[in-house]
């Protein structure tokens, strides 16, 4: 089973191609359940998502597609959702209310700074990395303590511009991944890493090694932008995943988990 969960159109802003460019070419790639899961709206860095009044037509467009493309590939309809620690109030009841098969939680800033944004990558020489990672994976936690999210997104993404999670957070990496089990959360191997500066996917091997044995389920996307984007890195992060000994896939449908064998 070939599933990819994690998708975006361009209503966020920063996206290329129509949803319908992006199922013609899943279906080509040969993937099975395909998601859209654009960036949720927000009052709060307007430039890269899509507006409240647009989430109806969002919902609509996506729904439409489903329907059109019965039979070729199972369309999912989500939206990602940003997380952030202290700003809680700014999710908008629509989305949590919203009628989708899943919601992707992830944290894109810690408190105003987008840190994951080539734009405000400046702001790395007045960071202290260690502190910035204890306060990203207290988001993590916190997230996963919500409860609105069935999916965490790129887990590791601090880790964009080359800035690993240093040694002695292993504990608390630990303890955001046991939040994750105990909240109900799927874990994504998300392969849009493998084509940013740390050329490597969320999350690594090490963590991902430890979300095995606390048998956290996984799910694979790859984040698409662009239509070259779609099914990018799928085998290798595949393959990670049965290296580690994982055998089953998860996918959502009206925030209900499915199993899928992996191969």
């Amino acid at each position: 089973m070939r599933i990819d969960l994690h998708n975006h159109t361009p209503l966020c802003h920063h996206a290329s191609g129509t949803p319908e460019e992006y199922l013609q070419r899943a279906i080509a790639l040969g993937i099975d359940i395909y998601g859209f899961s654009c960036h949720a709206p927000m009052a709060f860095d307007p430039k890269y998502r899509m507006a409240l009044s647009e989430l109806p037509e969002y919902l609509s467009t996506i729904r439409g597609l489903r329907a059109r493309y019965s039979g070729q590939i199972d369309v999912r309809v989500g939206l990602e959702v940003d997380f952030i620690k202290g700003r809680e109030n700014l999710i908008e009841s629509a989305v949590l209310d919203s009628q989708v098969d899943y919601l992707i939680g992830s944290v894109h800033f810690l408190n105003d700074w987008g840190f994951d944004n080539p734009e405000f990558i400046g702001h790395y020489k007045h960071t202290d990395i260690a502190q910035c990672w204890s306060d990203y994976l207290d988001s993590i936690i916190a997230m996963a303590q919500s409860r609105h999210f069935q999916i965490i997104g790129h887990f590791d993404l601090l880790k964009i511009f080359n800035n690993p999670p240093p040694p002695s957070l292993l504990p608390k990496l630990r303890q955001s991944l046991e939040s994750i089990k105990d909240n109900g959360c799927v874990l994504e191997i998300n392969s849009s890493g493998l084509r940013k500066p740390c050329a490597e996917q969320y999350p690594s091997r090490e963590i991902l090694k430890m979300a095995r044995e606390l048998e956290i389920p996984i799910t694979l996307s790859s984040d698409a932008h662009s239509i070259d984007h779609i099914g990018a890195g799928y085998e290798a992060c595949r393959d990670l995943a049965l290296s580690l000994g994982y055998t089953h896939i998860c996918a959502f449908k009206n925030k209900e988990r499915e199993s899928f064998a992996l191969t």
